[in-house]
């Protein structure tokens, strides 16, 4: 049996590092010939009362950010399981860009798998000190795509032979819904609300669209993202709004702001015709909502960040430009307007993710650890 401990954002923590880190830990959990234990990164308003199960797995301790007894802990923690997976992103860990996790690698006896979840093509330097010193005190580091391991190679000072690729898992998702003759093709985004996700352009090619055929509606799912909620509150949502008032498309956009559980998720997704991700970034490494829609075999229009570009190169979707609500109206129109279209696109995203369930993925990790377990004997 290998003793997995995982450093994260965790549920109740509602993000995508917290969504990927229940999916893997369960995945690497569920056969029962392994353990996986949870360090939880919160910061101190999000402390729970009491801990215990959180779906599947066990937490261990609450790591809080800033706190160095806490951090002591979670290095224990960590130390009493067989190999760490460690999440990095600088927004989680306390100190400037995250330099919080650089003292608790260094104090790490256990090995560490770390998982980059987000590579930058053109770092502040600070940022570029910290990534190199995390990947520098890791024995494996994983990246989820191509690209990643190409600005990694080609802009970072790391060593070549830590790098490994292995993709986003993806859950299995339910049929599609049928839907009547004269109902409008329906396009989603979902997940957590920010600036960075460029809803405003998506509202705004949805209103180009309304003068086409045949008839489209945007449905956007998902809460404002609790960092977000934290220092702005809901002003972005509330812009959102006011843009679907001024724009008169009130029949044609809804926002939810329901974080769905995966019933929901899957009952949503089972009506979708396409996926519009209108991401205002230009080097978002990894997109969950992007591998689970093309997974789930919807057709997908997405802004040109590096995630999108490499996994819908195959077929599976059509690239936007940035900040252009005709060019994504565009796109929308050409996958909805034939059904042929839309068939060769979900043959070819579901051919693509063959490989990338959680079970799938989990296995690489379970690899990788016995590796570093013999390594380490």
């Amino acid at each position: 049996m290998t003793h997995f401990g995982f450093l994260s954002t965790y549920p109740p923590t509602r993000c995508g590092l917290a969504t990927f880190t229940e999916a893997l830990a369960g995945a690497l959990s569920s056969s029962g010939s392994d353990e996986s234990r949870i360090v939880r990164v919160v910061e101190s308003r999000e402390l729970s009362p009491v801990l215990g199960v959180v779906g599947r797995v066990p937490t261990t301790v609450n790591m809080i950010t800033g706190d160095r007894v806490s951090m002591r802990g979670a290095i224990r923690a960590l130390d009493g399981c067989d190999v760490a997976i460690i999440q990095h992103e600088y927004g989680i860990y306390g100190g400037p860009d995250g330099d919080e996790i650089i003292p608790l690698l260094r104090a790490l006896s256990t090995p560490a798998i770390v998982v980059l979840h987000t590579v930058l093509l053109v770092p502040s330097r600070r940022q570029r000190m910290v990534l190199e010193t995390v990947c520098r005190l890791a024995e494996t580091v994983v990246v989820m795509t191509e690209n990643a391991r190409d600005i990694l190679r080609s802009s970072y000072s790391i060593k070549l032979s830590k790098i490994k690729v292995i993709p986003h898992g993806v859950s299995v998702h339910g049929a599609r819904a049928v839907k009547a003759g004269e109902a409008p093709k329906r396009v989603v985004t979902w997940g957590l609300i920010s600036p960075s996700k460029g809803l405003e352009w998506g509202i705004r090619a949805m209103a180009q669209l309304r003068e086409r055929t045949p008839a489209v509606e945007y449905v956007i799912a998902g809460q404002t993202h609790p960092k977000v909620l934290a220092h702005e509150g809901e002003r972005y949502r509330e812009a959102l709004q006011s843009l679907i008032v001024e724009l008169g498309v009130e029949d044609d956009v809804r926002l939810d702001d329901r974080y769905l559980d995966p019933a929901q998720l899957d009952a949503l997704i089972a009506t979708a015709d396409v996926v519009l991700l209108p991401y205002a970034s230009h080097d978002q490494a990894t997109s969950g909502v992007l591998i689970e829609a093309v997974a789930a075999g919807i057709p997908v229009v997405a802004t040109g960040f590096p995630h999108a570009i490499e996994l819908l190169g195959g077929g599976a979707g059509l690239i936007a430009e940035h900040s252009d609500p005709t060019s994504m109206a565009d796109a929308v129109s050409a996958i909805i307007g034939t059904e042929e279209t839309a068939r060769r696109m979900r043959d070819a995203a579901l051919r693509d993710t063959h490989d990338s369930s959680w079970p799938a993925v989990a296995e690489r990790y379970r690899e990788i650890a016995g590796r570093l377990r013999v390594a380490a004997a």
